[in-house]
């Protein structure tokens, strides 16, 4: 199979899949719409590129090559997760569209990249795993592009979906069960970091 089509099937797997961000793009779409949660949409796309770039350069070598800096990004992003999560479980009281919450903006979307463990793995085996070789920008360019093209799509693809889902969400009961699930699947990850 040619390796940029190897490459391709694997980030995409790897970003569709259940995750994070995943799950906050689906709540996002829920909670706030499709159109509110464009930004979030955008700057997870961007961010994830971003950390894309930085593998090809090499930098998350150097951060899983020191056991006690892995050890507190994994402890961080932890954190990070629960707290998403908690404030996700303290929404459950308000009904979908809520004016009185904001769904994340494209910088806060970029930043939780850095702190999300997942696109951290995802990115550090696509670039030992399918790098061809290139000089280090042309080879941070490509994943970067890679991740970011595809990312986007499956943001789009979770908001839409979320937003699709906002009708069957409407009675209180459900949407506190929904956002208790969501919650639930996001403590979850930060507990899977450790594994």
């Amino acid at each position: 199979m040619n390796a940029d089509l190897s490459l391709v099937l694997f980030v995409f797997a790897g970003l569709a899949s259940p995750g994070p961000n995943v799950i906050m793009l689906l709540s996002s779409g829920v909670r706030f719409g499709f159109l509110r949660s464009l930004p979030h949409v955008f700057g997870v796309a961007l961010g994830v590129g971003v950390i894309a770039a930085l593998t090809g350069f090499g930098v998350a070598a150097v951060l899983l090559g020191i056991p006690a800096l892995a050890l507190a990004f994994k402890v961080l992003a932890a954190l990070w997760i629960l707290v998403l999560a908690f404030g996700l479980l303290r929404s459950a009281g308000k009904p979908a569209g809520s004016f009185d919450a904001q769904p994340f903006g494209w910088v806060q979307a970029i930043m939780f990249q850095w702190v999300n463990p997942k696109v951290w793995a995802v990115a550090l085996a696509a670039g030992a795993g399918y790098g061809r070789g290139l000089p280090l920008q042309t080879e941070a360019l490509r994943l970067a592009l890679t991740f970011s093209g595809l990312n986007l799509f499956v943001c789009l693809f979770y908001a839409t979906a979320g937003n699709s889902l906002r009708p069957v969400l409407q009675t209180p009961n459900v949407w506190r069960k929904f956002l208790h699930l969501m919650a639930g699947l996001m403590a979850l990850s930060a507990l899977l970091i450790f594994l």
